[in-house]
């Protein structure tokens, strides 16, 4: 097994490899179409990971977050779309849903009242942004929701497999 690094600064793709337990000879090997020397590059930041590489990496590495940090932080659509989701215990992640139904539920008529003709005027512009603030909280809670789910699978605590089954079931 090789030494272990002292790089000072390692980048989230470096970490999320450590991890995992993996060399870079082992990650190449675990992901199949990834040279070690393109991890490395990767790793050291003269490289930037194509989506696909990412999706590769979060799976050898087991870990989800990989694609939602790329997405947030280093693809240009998703820089502008996609918030970077924190990660968060299954009850945090309730309360801060339930809170933020909560305060919407307190602008539902609002909403109403603003969107009715299809336009926003200069005097509902103050309302809107609140609730748009409150909408983009809640989108931010459920994507941590969703990375929650695939932790837990990936640590054996929940089958994702039933999970999306049940959830098909409902449709």
């Amino acid at each position: 097994m090789g030494k272990k690094s002292t790089k000072e600064n390692k980048n989230i793709y470096f970490q999320s490899r450590e991890a995992a337990g993996l060399t870079r000879a082992q990650a190449s090997e675990r992901i199949g179409c990834i040279s070690e020397s393109k991890i490395e590059k990767i790793e050291n930041g003269t490289t930037f990971p194509q989506p696909e590489d990412v999706i590769l990496m979060a799976k050898a590495y087991q870990n989800p977050r990989l694609c939602n940090y790329y997405c947030a932080n280093e693809c240009r659509i998703g820089q502008e779309h996609v918030p970077e989701v924190q990660l968060a215990g299954l009850p945090e992640i309730t309360l801060g849903i339930l809170s933020s139904l909560n305060a919407l539920d307190k602008y539902k008529e609002r909403l109403i009242e603003i969107t009715e003709d299809g336009k926003i005027t200069e005097d509902e512009l103050p309302d809107f942004a609140k609730i748009s603030d409150r909408l983009e909280k809640i989108s931010v809670t459920v994507e941590s929701l969703k990375l929650w789910v695939k932790d837990a699978a990936i640590a054996g605590g929940l089958d994702e497999e039933k999970l999306a089954a049940l959830r098909e079931a409902l449709k």
